[in-house]
């Protein structure tokens, strides 16, 4: 490491105009991201504009600012009206909704906007410091890796938003025959289009997310004539102490971890990220019946990993030029209007650029709280409306939000399906939840299994004889049927002691 440039970055980033950059680049993504729909990615977007005038340091300042305070932004809507503001907040509707609903919506606030903050510094720390051989651990990635991954994420479908593991898995199952809607990943060839025109392209997510979660939230409300969420008293951020976090050190640490692990590897991001995170705390957790119910720490885990993640896609992006999300994509063309060539040789001709990105990164995970303090306010205020008000203003934004994913009334159309879909699966106790991960994970998974099989002349086996995969699939097997075997377990000692006592 370059004591001097580390100085040198520091100084940079402190001098007033790139310091204002960053305290607005973090409100305006803390902004962006609330706003169903309406992603970081396209934040960035209505940004890129305002950049072409500037110098590249300054540029590049506010883009990850923003990055960095959208991937806390879609938590406020998540928590406060079960409506991921981001993909990357979809598991934190899991037990952030339920707590609203308990009344502790400032809770559930104040510990997502903590959690987010130590997931945001602990990337960029990993940035500085293991940014060049984790790009090189990251290249070792391949196909066998990427599908491992996916099925580890998706193990934890049927523990997620319902009591019934089956209706789970059904659901998930549905999730993952939507993704296949469109063009096939491998051949080209179209599937489940049934000819039209619109679906060739297959189904935006978003919408899909915003359906079966918002809107089939509104209906749900309005068809049992009742408003179960406890909003009587004054929502605002409830300051969670430094020894409160403690107790979820290692859920804290395991998760960023994840975060940044995944965020490195290039076309995943923080929904998978928060997925693996999440299930990952639900099954080394001692309170695993309470996930989905309002857990706190089913709230801190995916909060900690999307945040984390963020930091970690930034490192291919720096050093190798390979875009870890959609947004860092983006961002890499950012760069190149301001005519700087993405790849290794970037690191070279703008030594310092790492160093800036890094405490660009920092300050805006660091003030977050301010800016996140600022969100909920404006969003707890909207919560003081009778829910008559609320829900329609809850229709009105799932429907700006999906129309503007593509500009189209088509995406507006497959949100209400999805809403009033979502609206029987709550009714009947299936998992939207579930669902939304096969729709994020299946088309991964599909993607990097077929590609393998084609790579290895259909050799099955290669996926459990490489090192990293073979891993991960047993850590997949051991995950999927440990509850099983622990239930087992406790019957087994629940008669021994029985039998003792007679």
């Amino acid at each position: 490491m370059d004591l001097q440039l580390l100085l040198d970055g520091l100084l940079t980033t402190l001098s007033p105009m790139n310091f204002l950059l960053v305290i607005a680049g973090m409100l305006i993504g803390v902004f962006f991201g609330s706003l169903p729909g309406i992603s970081s990615s396209m934040g960035i977007v209505l940004m890129l504009p305002f950049t072409y005038y500037m110098g590249i340091l300054p540029s590049i300042i506010l883009l990850v600012a923003l990055y960095a305070g959208s991937a806390y932004g879609g938590s406020i809507t998540a928590i406060l009206f079960n409506t991921p503001g981001t993909p990357e907040a979809v598991a934190t509707t899991f037990d952030g909704y339920p707590m609203t609903k308990k009344g502790k919506a400032g809770r559930a606030l104040g510990l997502a906007i903590s959690a987010s903050a130590f997931g945001g510094i602990f990337s960029v720390l990993v940035m500085l410091f293991l940014a060049p051989p984790l790009s090189n651990v990251a290249l070792k990635i391949q196909s066998a890796e990427y599908f491992a991954l996916t099925i580890l994420g998706l193990t934890v479908i049927s523990s997620v938003g319902t009591k019934s593991p089956m209706k789970a898995i059904v659901s998930g199952m549905i999730g993952i025959m939507i993704a296949m809607i469109g063009m096939d990943p491998i051949v080209g060839a179209t599937r489940f289009t049934f000819g039209d025109i619109e679906l060739m392209n297959g189904i935006e997510m978003i919408p899909i997310m915003i359906g079966a979660f918002a809107l089939a939230e509104v209906l749900m409300q309005v068809t049992e004539k009742h408003n179960d969420l406890n909003m009587s008293h004054k929502v605002s951020l409830e300051s969670v102490k430094l020894i409160e976090m403690i107790k979820y050190k290692w859920v804290m640490l395991k998760s960023a971890a994840i975060g940044t692990v995944i965020g490195i590897l290039p076309g995943t991001g923080g929904s998978i990220a928060s997925i693996v995170s999440y299930g990952e705390a639900m099954r080394s957790s001692k309170n695993k019946q309470n996930f989905g119910q309002g857990e706190e720490e089913g709230i801190v885990a995916p909060e900690a990993a999307n945040n984390a993640a963020a930091g970690g896609a930034m490192i291919p992006t720096l050093v190798l030029g390979i875009p870890g999300s959609p947004t860092t994509a983006i961002i890499l063309a950012a760069l190149a209007l301001q005519g700087l060539q993405p790849g290794p040789q970037l690191m070279t001709d703008q030594p310092l650029m790492l160093y800036v990105v890094f405490f660009s990164m920092l300050i805006a995970s660091i003030t977050v709280f301010i800016g996140g303090r600022l969100g909920v306010k404006a969003f707890a205020a909207i919560l003081k409306l009778p829910y008559s008000m609320l829900g329609t203003l809850i229709v009105l934004l799932s429907m700006v939000g999906s129309y503007a994913v593509g500009n189209s009334m088509f995406n507006v159309w497959i949100m209400v399906i999805f809403g009033v879909l979502g609206f029987f699966m709550k009714k009947y106790h299936f998992s939207s939840a579930s669902l939304v991960l096969g729709l994020v994970l299946g088309p991964m998974m599909e993607e990097n299994f077929r590609r393998q099989l084609l790579v290895t002349d259909g050799n099955y086996m290669s996926f459990i004889t490489q090192p990293i995969s073979g891993i991960i699939l047993l850590l997949s097997i051991i995950a999927l049927f440990y509850p099983v075997i622990m239930k087992a377990v406790k019957k087994k000692n629940g008669d021994e002691k029985k039998t003792n006592i007679a």
